[in-house]
């Protein structure tokens, strides 16, 4: 199956050090209010999510969220968690170490949209 938010190999290994220092971790795309677009990366349990979020799949095992408003302008893309040099947030984990986590994304083709559609829309971050 398609996967809606896949990782480079890039921002898996800082996502493998943000581990070893802060244990688990969870991601939440943000919807532009603090640091624009950016996934934002939280120890686990540390961002609550609700009804209101997305849960859009792992990456690196790490469960990635997302707003449901913002969904539905990217529901027709896969998000692509990458890392770049720079200072991005200070609520994230990475920024301390040099980085920041960018979301590039590309269009899902036809037949994986169809796959999408037929799985079903994913779950709500509601506990």
């Amino acid at each position: 199956m398609v996967e809606r938010v896949t990782v480079t190999p890039a921002a898996e290994a800082v996502i493998a050090t943000l581990k070893s220092i802060h244990g688990d971790l969870a991601f939440h795309q943000s919807g532009g209010c603090c640091d624009g677009s950016a996934p934002m990366c939280f120890p686990a349990g540390e961002f609550r999510t609700s009804a209101q979020d997305i849960h859009l799949g792992e990456i690196a095992g790490c469960q990635f969220f997302i707003g449901a408003a913002q969904f539905e302008y990217w529901s027709h893309t896969q998000l692509i968690i990458d890392v770049v040099p720079g200072r991005g947030s200070g609520f994230s984990l990475e920024a301390p170490e040099g980085v920041r986590f960018l979301t590039r994304s590309r269009v899902f083709s036809d037949e994986e949209m169809a796959e999408l559609v037929a799985a079903g829309p994913p779950a709500n971050g509601a506990h």
